[in-house]
């Protein structure tokens, strides 16, 4: 019973030291996932509580669940908008991504460690994928809000390359195990089954759970269990027919979390704690199984292979891959750099080494070495190479807090907090002033909280910096309340800077506008600047400022995309709606040198 109990206590211990060094990860710009593995690795053998854990099984059982766990999370917030602009080029990285990425870097791994081609394939498969916990934690929380199109292809591209590397992890082990019992057409044939059982499966399974759930009542945290419970199910189910249980789970989770309904709430809310919970418990066995004498011993070599990977192999692989769909070459760049490795890396570590290959710990040390490498590297400077590939959208028009509250099984309010920053058009002003300027019907006043303490809101009430205020909302209107709470001087600044100073309507002409009247005189600069008219019925001048801009782009549209008029003015997306169509575009004037 004493064992039992210290079990309970030390890895209740390790949990709650990970959360407590959690608050520690904004101050020190070190991603929340390293500070895990730290506390694992201090609690092991080699640190200060001297935990000696060896248990591979143990810890690839831990892996898979957790990973499910965060992959169905995951799954649960990505929205059917991220498909519209990311999906295409995300499952290219995923595929064709992979693919290059193994080929590149196991012929550099076969000839940095001298060993058998297998070998170095194998070592290249198991730190080829970019993984979903390290994406969707340092994106989604890392306080950067990024081109639509790239944090999407990014995303989807972490939840759905899973299954190619496993599948060639596994088909490698196979490969250095019996060389003579594996054939390319078998391969093909595995690669397909997995895509193909795991595509039906999540998709099948999400839709039925998705509807069930508007037909049953429970207990509000039941909802997240049970849903969790199913999504293992699937993953469970998935893997023993033959498909990627990854897959599976991650498009369960897609597809009941773009079917809101009353039990979504509950679902979200608790399974936000699940996924969190789920990357601490995986970090920290990491953390616990890793010997780190051993991965001193081979640094040089993790240090090599992560850099060709990041600096030669990533790169390659990013751009073979999304050129095609139009994408720039800085985010092209941005979305190489931000290839992360994390816990799926070290978790298929663990399979050659219960396979029992021939220096298959030396692979386990190396895998960890590059990954806390790439989590460093990569991970700590995600905001500083947003704005050098300049990927970052500057903003004003994002409340603080929202959370949804359904008043029946069918319909529901969203509450949203803003608070009043220095400077901001909301000072001095009626709270209900500002929702009439906007919508008198669908937002009222829920709440105004001042130095912690709710304030009675009278006719006599002004706002002031600092205030917090609640309103309850329905329809789409938390954009235009957030940019009178937010909008100050600086803000302003950095946004006109971006955007420009004239904000047009997209069913303008070009021609209509007074900047261009000069260059309509000239008939030569128009005639220099008008597209072929084989490629386009009109003439530039002709077109709406909208049709300009699609036809120049040629891929889905995104805020903060450019389409340059000439060398001294451009057309800066802003605001789109939710079915993709242009709402607002920027007129912007570039500096010319002096």
């Amino acid at each position: 019973m004493d064992t039992l109990n210290i079990l309970y206590l030390v890895g209740a211990l390790l949990i709650f030291a990970s959360i407590m060094a959690s608050t520690l990860s904004a101050r020190l710009g070190v991603p929340l996932l390293l500070l895990f593995l730290m506390v694992g690795m201090l609690a092991g053998e080699q640190g200060i509580l001297g935990i000696e854990f060896s248990q591979y099984g143990i810890a690839n059982f831990v892996g898979q669940a957790a990973l499910a766990c965060i992959l169905l999370d995951g799954g649960l917030r990505t929205s059917f908008k991220s498909f519209r602009v990311g999906l295409k080029p995300a499952v290219t990285l995923a595929t064709w991504g992979v693919l290059a990425t193994v080929m590149i870097l196991g012929v550099f791994v076969t000839w940095l460690l001298d060993v058998d081609w297998r070998f170095g394939l194998l070592m290249a498969a198991i730190v080829g994928s970019t993984d979903a916990a390290a994406v969707f934690s340092l994106l989604r929380n890392g306080g950067v809000k990024l081109n639509d199109r790239v944090q999407a292809t990014l995303e989807l591209e972490s939840g759905a390359n899973d299954p190619l590397a496993i599948l060639l992890v596994t088909g490698l082990i196979a490969l250095n195990v019996d060389p003579a019992g594996q054939t390319v057409f078998g391969f093909l044939i595995l690669l397909f089954q997995q895509l193909s059982f795991g595509l039906g499966m999540g998709l099948l399974f999400g839709y039925l759970l998705s509807r069930l759930l508007p037909k049953i009542h429970l207990a509000e945290g039941m909802y997240a269990i049970l849903i969790l419970s199913a999504g293992l199910s699937v993953f469970a189910a998935t893997n023993l027919i033959g498909g990627s249980g990854f897959l599976a789970v991650y498009l369960t989770g897609v597809m009941i979390g773009n079917y809101k309904v009353r039990s979504t709430e509950h679902v979200m809310r608790v399974m936000d704690s699940f996924a969190w919970l789920s990357q601490a418990v995986l970090f920290v066995v990491l953390g616990l199984l890793v010997t780190p004498s051993n991965v001193i011993n081979v640094w040089h070599y993790s240090v090599a292979i992560a850099a060709f990977m990041i600096f030669v192999a990533r790169p390659i692989a990013v751009y073979t891959s999304v050129k095609p769909f139009k994408f720039k070459d800085r985010e092209i760049g941005f979305i190489s750099w931000v290839g992360l490795r994390g816990a799926v890396p070290i978790t298929l570590a663990i399979l050659p080494v219960m396979a029992g290959i021939d220096n298959a710990f030396m692979l386990f040390d190396i895998a960890f070495g590059v990954v806390v490498l790439s989590l460093i590297l990569q991970g700590t400077t995600i905001p500083i190479m947003a704005n050098l590939f300049k990927v970052r959208i500057p903003t004003n028009d994002d409340p603080k807090e929202e959370h949804e509250v359904w008043v029946s099984d069918k319909a529901s309010i969203t509450l949203y907090e803003f608070e009043v920053q220095s400077g901001a058009f909301a000072i001095g002003r009626h709270p209900m002033d500002i929702s009439k300027r906007i919508s008198s019907d669908e937002i009222s006043v829920f709440a105004l909280v001042r130095r912690q303490r709710i304030v009675v809101v009278d006719e006599d009430t002004k706002l002031k910096f600092g205030d917090s205020v609640w309103y309850a909302m329905r329809g789409d209107h938390a954009r235009k309340i957030a940019k009178i709470f937010n909008d100050t001087t600086l803000d302003r600044k950095a946004i006109d800077d971006f955007y420009g100073d004239w904000l047009l309507s997209p069913s303008v002409k070009l021609g209509d506008l007074p900047f261009f009247t000069a260059m309509m005189q000239s008939e030569s600069l128009v005639d220099s600047l008008q597209s072929d008219p084989k490629d386009s019925p009109k003439s530039m001048w002709e077109q709406t400022v909208a049709e300009y801009v699609t036809g120049n782009l040629g891929t889905a549209l995104v805020s903060g995309d450019t389409v340059a008029i000439n060398d001294e003015w451009s057309l800066v997306i802003k605001e789109m709606d939710g079915k993709g169509k242009l709402r607002t575009i920027g007129l912007k004037r570039q500096e010319q040198p002096i």
